[in-house]
């Protein structure tokens, strides 16, 4: 059985694909969760607007904070893979 060397190259390979699967899932479990958020957000600011149109503005502002969050996964993903 040959004995695994660990080279520069392997490692830095691996520390890239290492950055890479974190900032997938920075972005992926941002986006899940917004999703997650919006869906209940989404259904009760169209409730609410339904029922008087000046809520408009107020529910359009809700069922846009949990894009935010997305955005922060986003920076993340980007210092992990600019750093």
């Amino acid at each position: 059985m040959a004995a695994e060397v660990m080279t520069v190259e392997v490692a830095t390979a691996t520390a890239a694909g290492m950055k890479a699967i974190g900032a997938g899932i920075a972005v992926g479990m941002t986006g899940i969760g917004a999703g997650i958020g919006e869906m209940a957000i989404g259904s009760a600011a169209v409730g609410a607007v339904a029922e008087n149109k000046d809520m408009f503005g107020i529910a359009l502002v809700f069922t846009v904070l949990p894009e935010t969050i997305v955005i922060f996964g986003l920076v993340v993903a980007l210092l992990l893979m600019f750093q």
